[in-house]
Order: C-alpha cells, then sequence, then structure tokens
C-alpha cells in the first residue's frame, strides 16, 4: 500500500480501535499496539501496526512526511465535545472575585455572569468574534485538540444568535480544528424577557430554529435544563422543535441539581447530556437504555468550586458512555486543555487513564455523531493524531510540555 504520511516506530500506539462509543469494561480498553507505525494517504489512515511489518507492506510516495516516533506515544486527535469559544468581552475579573470568596449568584445579582457576556457578544461585531474565537482554537490546537463543538447562546436574540453561528462557520473554515456547530439560544432567559419566560421560550421555538436551518447554520440544538433556566417542559418543547427542523439534540443536564435534564435526554433521544453533576443511578440508567452519551466536564466543577464532580464511575458502572469536554467559556472554564480535563477525570472522578483517554476520544466522537470517521487509530478514518513525548501517563503531567505533534487529516498542524 502506498502512503504519503507516516507516524513511524512508536513506542506505544494508543489505537483506540474498535465500535464507539465504549462502554462499561469496555471503556477502560485502549486496543494498545507496542512498536507500532501508522499511515496515511490523502488524510486517510491505511496502516496501523508493528513497526516491523509497516517497512514490508507500506511504501512511502516520493514526498512523504515521516515522523520518527521513537521514544514517544500516539493517540488519536483529542475531540472537545462541548465548548462556548465564541463570545464577546471578558470575565476573569469574576474569576478574582469567586476566588475572594463571592459566589456565582452574588456575581451574577451585581451584573455579572451570563448576562454580562451577552451584553458584550450582542455589541461585538462577526469580525471581532472570529478574531477572539480563533485564538482560543489555536491554544485548543495547541493542546491536541482536533475537533470540537462549538455553541452560540451568548446572544438569546435571532440577530446576535446568527452572528455566533456564522462566526462558527467562518472559523470552521479558517483553521485546522474540525467543528461541529450547536444552536443555544436556550442558555439564559435574557433580561428583556423576565416575566415572561414563556414569550421567549416560543420566540425560539417559531423564530430562532426556523432561521438557523434554513441558513444551515448548526447540527444541533441544545438547553440548559436547570432550575431557574428552563424547566424540564420547556427543554423537551425547544429540542423537539430543534428535531423537527433537522437539529439533533444535546443538553446541559443536572449540572446544580437533580433537575430533570438527564430524563428529558432519555425521552427525547438526545446523543448526548452534559455536566451531570447530580445525576442519579435511576436516570443513568435511563441513559444507559436510550444510548445517550454523559458528557462530564470536570473542569467547569473545578474552576466554580462547586465542591463535587459528576459521578464518571457509578455512570460507567451502569453502562453509560462517558466523553470528557472543557466546556471552555469565560465564566467557568478556564481552560483549553482536554489533557487537564483528563487530568481531573482521574484524580477528582477516579477515572483510570485509559478511560480518560477514551473519553476523550473515540466516546467524545460519539457524543458529536463522528465514532465512524475520528476518535480511533484505524484503516479509513481521518489521521487525526497526537504524538506526546513519553508515556501515556505523560499526558496527564498538568502543564508539562509533552504534546510534540498534532496532526489533523495527515498534515502537522500543530
Amino acid at each position: 500500500m502506498t502512503a504519503d504520511f507516516l507516524i513511524h516506530d512508536a513506542d506505544l500506539v494508543a489505537t483506540c480501535a474498535g465500535p464507539g462509543p465504549r462502554v462499561g469494561a469496555a471503556q477502560n480498553n485502549i486496543s494498545p499496539v507496542a512498536n507500532a507505525s501508522v499511515a496515511g494517504l490523502d488524510g486517510r489512515i491505511v496502516f496501523v501496526g508493528a513497526a516491523a511489518d509497516c517497512d514490508h507492506v507500506v511504501t512511502l510516495t516520493p514526498a512523504a512526511k515521516v515522523i520518527d516516533a521513537h521514544g514517544c506515544t500516539v493517540v488519536p486527535g483529542f475531540i472537545d465535545p462541548h465548548t462556548h469559544l465564541v463570545f464577546g468581552g471578558d470575565r476573569r475579573e469574576e474569576l478574582r472575585r469567586r476566588l475572594g470568596g463571592a459566589t456565582y449568584a452574588e456575581i451574577a445579582a451585581d451584573g455579572g455572569g451570563i448576562v454580562k457576556t451577552v451584553a458584550a457578544t450582542r455589541a461585538a461585531s462577526e469580525h471581532d468574534l472570529v478574531e477572539s474565537g480563533r485564538a482560543r482554537l489555536a491554544d485548543m490546537l495547541a493542546f491536541g485538540t482536533t475537533t470540537a463543538e462549538a455553541k452560540s447562546g451568548y446572544g438569546l436574540d435571532l440577530v446576535t444568535e446568527l452572528r455566533m453561528l456564522r462566526a462558527i462557520r467562518t472559523l470552521a473554515a479558517g483553521q485546522p480544528i474540525e467543528l461541529t456547530a450547536t444552536f443555544m439560544a436556550a442558555h439564559e432567559v435574557p433580561v428583556e424577557y423576565r416575566g415572561r419566560r414563556a414569550d421567549y421560550v416560543r420566540l425560539i421555538i417559531d423564530d430562532m430554529i426556523p432561521a438557523v436551518a434554513s441558513e444551515g447554520l448548526a447540527e444541533w440544538c441544545d438547553v440548559f435544563c436547570e432550575t431557574g433556566v428552563f424547566t424540564p417542559g420547556e427543554s423537551q418543547a425547544i429540542l423537539e422543535a430543534g428535531q423537527r427542523h433537522g437539529l439533533k439534540s444535546r443538553i446541559h443536564a443536572d449540572e446544580l441539581g437533580l433537575s430533570g435534564g438527564a430524563a428529558v435526554a432519555a425521552k427525547v433521544g438526545a446523543r448526548s447530556a452534559d455536566h451531570l453533576i447530580f445525576v442519579d443511578q435511576p436516570h443513568a440508567q435511563l441513559m444507559a437504555e436510550r444510548g445517550v452519551v454523559a458528557t462530564l466536564l470536570p473542569a467547569a466543577a473545578f474552576f466554580l468550586k462547586l465542591g463535587r464532580f459528576a459521578p464518571a464511575r457509578m455512570l460507567i458502572d451502569q453502562g453509560v458512555a462517558v466523553a470528557l469536554a472543557t466546556d471552555l467559556n469565560p465564566g467557568g472554564g478556564f481552560t483549553t486543555s482536554m489533557p487537564f480535563v483528563m487530568s481531573l477525570a482521574c484524580f477528582g472522578m477516579n477515572m483510570t487513564l485509559e478511560e480518560s483517554l477514551v473519553a476523550a476520544t473515540i466516546n467524545a466522537a460519539a457524543a458529536i455523531d463522528r465514532a465512524g470517521t475520528i476518535g480511533s487509530l484505524e484503516p479509513g478514518k481521518q489521521l487525526d493524531a497526537v504524538v506526546i513525548n513519553g508515556a501515556l501517563a505523560d499526558l496527564i503531567r498538568v502543564g508539562a510540555p509533552v504534546i510534540r505533534h498534532v496532526v489533523k487529516r495527515g498534515r502537522i498542524v500543530g
């Protein structure tokens, strides 16, 4: 076979190969191959296996790019299936207040929180949103992210929500990270609709969703189902309206309490339910039965100082596929690093290193319906990979510069 790209003679290739998502005990299996090579042609993998075998069966084109990976570990490119990467303004001062003891509710009462970002995002041009988003994506790429989900949700009016989604479309075409867009006007009830929630829900269903769908600006529809935000009934109505217009469902669920979000995810057949800090065993069983992926966001719990993490072990034991994501956002998602999220998953949620890698790759791919094309290193899939200096465990050395190369579609991009 012919190849124009070769990662040669890695100490270990963690292929994560096999059907996705992985559940239960299978989530601990990274399908490793020692002393291995990965070869690709035109951005697709053509060979994964022993380096000695590669030398015999792979013929390189004259201009082929070769990475000598001796002493390195190779893993699939990381997939970040929950981000709010497009927004205006800056809320780092809120972090300082939170570190000084202020609660999220106190900060919101002073005009902070999502409302502050909404005002800044409404005032931002599409160019401003693209440029700030591009900088965040460059950070994500440096940490090995090769595919990500990106939400709207800081506009809360039709004009700004469309502007955010158009910015995401521009970003998807202008840098290496592959993006999938999510419409999330149901992130909060805007100030001008406080006291008339039903009117805002109707605006989302009757006006916003059809407009987004008509322009083909989003693949997904998301809702923040939480006490004080959107009720289970409102969330279900919004997600079902999205489905009628071709938008697949995902949901922010059970972050601050057992608010019914996981139950809604099961009812509507959502692809992913995210956060789940307070999900219980009966609702986990519902998710498992309906094949809902649990996308856990330990960095959000960490930066918001919530004092607890999602029950990853219980979810895995109940047969729920667990994925990981950064929850990059201006108020409580101060990281672009999937390796840092993996560290938190291991040391805060009692996941094994192997489970965390699967959660950041093949299961994260399943959370955005991409498990057939990305998330593992096996023939036929995109050649998206991360080359790590050292062993797999070096990946969770927080702050250590261990990523040597980032590869997207068979090309070195970082």
